[in-house]
């Protein structure tokens, strides 16, 4: 036993000696040194941002002008863009080619009879600048709606459609029973669209150019034998074949608004059932999106939640989960509430209340627009009072498209005094937002956004500041100062 003991006893000398040994340059008792602090990651909760939009319609004078005379026209936008920046919007998506025709003075589409009354008729002033110029002055952008195919319409094949511009050439035309649109197999359409596109972004100051979702023409027999035979090489079925010619149209434009300028945001609203825009439309929007081709999908979830057929929730979830690299922005039916025909979901506007808070709680989904902005005026069943109270707090348009501008800069010199704040901001910020906190732990509020370098503040509590540049991207916010 004790020589087991003494065998025990060498072994346990030796793996000490062996451990001290090895440990001659390192205490083995003192632990790793501690590691280096990380920096300050700011605790403050600052609100969630939202585009909020409404889409302005003027085929057929829809939401504007409706009215003509120049001003009356000027007066009519101005009472809406009024009233939607009391609500708190922050962007219009404005139709500017609807049937063929333009808002502007285009090489390739008539002046729309909108505006005078008669198709191609000069209206005497600059349409497109007054209303960009006017939405920006209100510090809410301003996104280019664009229909890219249709050109006209008519009752029936026994009415003649409207001549066609002289830049159009009649073989890139297809003519249904009560619509002409551009054809969307011929490689001519789709450079004459993206020739329109880079006009358009090259000649005014839009902040997007924004597709609906019109594109192979819905229930009809398309008639396109001879197209297939003659682009169609390398596409297994004609539906392949339309679906490839639109894929080719949206990447196109994609390319011309990148090359041109980027700084521009693409949009694209579906309809609300996905396989429906593959199978009818012929929009493989889930291949757009994936692809990077689109910066915001909008679908117009225009059914109620519980909707036997269309369900709001499921066309919600699908677009999320398709949403590839783009945002979603969720478009609202606004012009069904108080409509007796539409259902007893839409004669109370609970119903919206009931789409935000499944909005507002998917981290995917980064704002709403409302279709359209007649609905927006005329407040039936309470809807816009119900938009009031769920756009009550200001918030920041997201950063939607791609980094083209500077980094913006954190502000500094930050001081209080009495009831205004003041600091310094560096040259690249365009604009400046504050932000009130009534407790260091309490979710902040966008007290506003300005091109100044003070603000006018009233609440006790704590206040920063923050840098914003023109591609809506934020800095770093400021010390926090108490008043």
């Amino acid at each position: 036993m004790m020589k087991k003991l003494s065998l025990y006893l060498c072994l346990f000398l030796s793996w000490t000696l062996l451990l001290v040994s090895c440990s001659k340059d390192s205490d083995p008792i003192t632990p790793n040194p501690e590691p280096e602090p990380e920096p300050p990651v700011s605790t403050l909760k600052f609100p969630g941002k939202e585009m909020r939009a409404a889409w302005v319609a003027t085929v057929w004078e829809l939401d504007w002008p409706g009215i003509r005379g120049e001003a009356a026209q000027k007066q009519k936008y101005i009472e809406q863009l009024n009233k939607i920046k009391e609500l708190k919007f922050n962007a219009v998506v404005f139709q500017v080619k609807g049937m063929g025709d333009a808002f502007y003075n285009s090489p390739y589409e008539p002046w729309s009879a909108a505006i005078s009354g008669t198709r191609g008729v000069d209206p005497g002033y600059d349409v497109l600048k007054f209303l960009i110029d006017e939405t920006h002055a209100r510090g809410m952008e301003f996104h280019a709606w664009i229909n890219p195919y249709r050109i006209s319409t008519r009752a029936s094949s026994a009415t003649a459609f409207p001549a066609l511009h002289a830049s159009i050439d009649a073989s890139w035309v297809k003519d249904y029973e009560t619509i002409r649109i551009y054809n969307p197999a011929v490689p001519e359409v789709r450079q004459r669209l993206n020739d329109i596109v880079k006009d358009l972004i090259t000649k005014f100051n839009v902040d997007g150019i924004h597709f609906d979702d019109y594109f192979y023409p819905e229930g009809q027999n398309h008639n396109d034998d001879a197209e297939y035979t003659k682009y169609g090489a390398g596409y297994s079925s004609k539906e392949n074949f339309r679906r490839g010619n639109v894929d080719k149209a949206i990447e196109g434009v994609y390319n011309t608004i990148k090359a041109t300028k980027p700084a521009v945001v693409f949009s694209v609203s579906p309809a609300p059932n996905k396989d429906n825009n593959y199978n009818v439309l012929f929009a493989d929007i889930a291949k757009w999106t994936s692809s990077g081709w689109v910066d915001i999908v909008m679908p117009q979830l225009y059914q109620e939640i519980g909707n036997q057929y269309n369900p709001f929730e499921r066309n919600l979830a699908t677009w999320v989960q398709f949403r590839g690299q783009a945002k979603v922005v969720v478009g609202h039916a606004a012009y069904k509430f108080g409509d007796p025909a539409m259902g007893t979901a839409f004669q109370s506007p609970d119903e919206l209340q009931r789409q935000f808070n499944l909005t507002r709680n998917n981290d995917r989904v980064f704002g709403s627009v409302m279709y359209s902005m007649k609905s927006i005026m005329t407040n039936k069943v309470g809807i816009t009072d119900k938009i009031k109270e769920l756009y009550a707090k200001d918030v920041l348009m997201p950063f939607f498209g791609r980094e083209v501008a500077a980094k913006p800069t954190t502000p500094t010199n930050v001081k209080i005094t009495g009831s205004e704040i003041t600091w310094t901001a560096a040259a690249n910020n365009t604009r400046s937002a504050v932000y009130y906190f009534s407790s260091k732990t309490a979710t902040g509020e966008l007290v506003g956004v300005t091109t100044e370098n003070k603000m006018q503040i009233s609440k006790s509590g704590f206040y920063c500041v923050t840098g914003l540049n023109v591609d809506n991207l934020e800095s770093k916010e400021s010390e926090l100062l108490q008043k």
